[in-house]
């Protein structure tokens, strides 16, 4: 139950798909303009790599090896038509907000990278705890950098005005302010990870390690 708590948690912290390996920043620096929008991208994500994790991870030892990654997308881009046809069904608004960002989740390097990464070389179970653990930590960064997005680039949360006095900066809904915030919420994660990595270490050796 360890091995498993880990590969989920993996995905949330040291490994978080946006702020520790740096992947998908494409669809997470353009639709994460609100955190409706991204919590219905990390929840589309996290289908997608669910579903493709259990295929792939069930069907590993039938696909031959030089044909691999084809057999990936077509198992990838299977889920990513549910999920498309779903959204235009039961949300159509937010279908039109995400826009071509939700097919784009066929080639989004997150979800393909675990699948050669990780589920085409481990059992069922494991492939499932790694895409729950990687499609939390994606809808995570992407609120969070959402948030901070939507509160100063446009005064609201979750499409609620916070405050009529409040004077929003609207470069923060733009590209710029995409790439600032990003940028400033990676430093810190690194310098939270660098952090945590010294006081283990000083724990470790302790006394002995003072001169």
């Amino acid at each position: 139950m360890k091995r498993l708590l880990k590969e989920f948690t993996k995905g949330i912290t040291i490994e978080n798909p946006t702020f520790g390996l740096v992947l998908g920043l494409c669809p997470t620096l353009a639709v994460s303009t609100s955190v409706i929008n991204a919590i219905g991208m990390g929840v589309a994500a996290t289908f997608v790599l669910l579903g493709s994790n259990i295929i792939i991870s069930s069907v590993r030892k039938l696909i031959p090896d030089q044909i691999r990654i084809p057999c990936f997308i077509v198992i990838i881009a299977t889920f990513v038509t549910i999920v498309e046809l779903l959204m235009k069904a039961y949300f159509p608004a937010l279908n039109t907000a995400l826009g071509i960002f939700v097919p784009l989740i066929v080639v989004n390097c997150i979800v393909l990278g675990r699948a050669e990464a990780f589920a085409c070389k481990r059992p069922v179970v494991d492939s499932i705890f790694d895409a729950l653990g990687m499609g939390v930590g994606f809808t995570l960064a992407l609120c969070i950098i959402a948030a901070i997005r939507e509160v100063l680039g446009a005064g609201k949360l979750l499409g609620f005005s916070l405050s009529k006095g409040f004077e929003p900066a609207a470069i923060m809904i733009l590209a710029p302010g995409a790439l600032l915030t990003m940028g400033l919420l990676i430093g810190l994660v690194n310098y939270w990870h660098i952090k945590q990595k010294t006081n283990k270490e000083i724990k470790r050796v302790g006394c002995n390690g003072c001169k």
